[in-house]
């Protein structure tokens, strides 16, 4: 009998603001073979946060599962402010999902991205986030470029990831290897102490690299 191949699972946490919400959230993702559900914090990869809006607690929360967890994380979400999309990028959530939106397999996607690392932003927010950064250096604001700087390579792979390609289409792109777009953002997130694409979409159009 030939053997079956084993699912790579991710293991996912689920944190919400009230137990509706939580409850919701497990209920879509237990039905997934990819998803193993636990309890606890530090026992994940993935952390999913869901808030209604992002108060002083809830950023809190982001915070710890990533400083002190050393998860990566999934923010669903009621809203987010304009003035607050920065932080929760630069917080180091990998995924965002709208509250609205988060089916079962919007939520899988997004637990998967951001187990890899990924960036996972809805279109209108990588928008939002476009047009908050260009305002920024319009208005000359107090973040001068890292002496540290990206590469040509790098600035041409960040560019692509911030159009929402995956490492198989930005390598069709650049005609690079898989293999060689992952070790750029590897590199860049490493040297520029970056915790995800989504923080190095974020540096580099604060920066005005792209």
């Amino acid at each position: 009998m030939a053997a079956v191949p084993t699912v790579s699972r991710v293991r996912v946490t689920v944190t919400a603001s009230d137990p509706i919400s939580r409850e919701g959230v497990v209920g879509q993702l237990r039905r997934h073979p990819e998803v193993d559900l636990c309890e606890g914090p530090g026992s994940a990869s993935v952390a999913v946060l869901v808030e209604d809006v992002l108060d002083e607690s809830a950023l809190a929360r982001l915070r710890r599962a990533v400083r002190s967890e050393g998860a990566r994380v999934v923010l669903v979400v009621g809203t987010i402010r304009e003035n607050e999309l920065l932080d929760v990028i630069e917080c180091g959530a990998g995924a965002i999902v709208w509250r609205r939106e988060a089916t079962a397999h919007r939520l899988v996607q997004a637990v998967l991205t951001a187990a890899e690392g990924g960036g996972d932003l809805p279109a209108d927010l990588l928008g939002r986030l476009i047009s908050q950064v260009g305002r920024l250096h319009r208005g000359g604001g107090d973040h001068p470029a890292s002496f540290l700087g990206l590469t040509p390579r790098e600035v041409d792979v960040v560019r692509l990831v911030a159009e929402g390609l995956d490492t198989t289409e930005i390598a069709g792109k650049l005609s690079y290897s898989e293999r060689t777009v992952k070790n750029v953002m590897h590199g860049l997130t490493t040297r520029l102490h970056l915790r995800n694409r989504s923080h190095a979409v974020a540096y580099a159009l604060r920066e005005g690299y792209i």
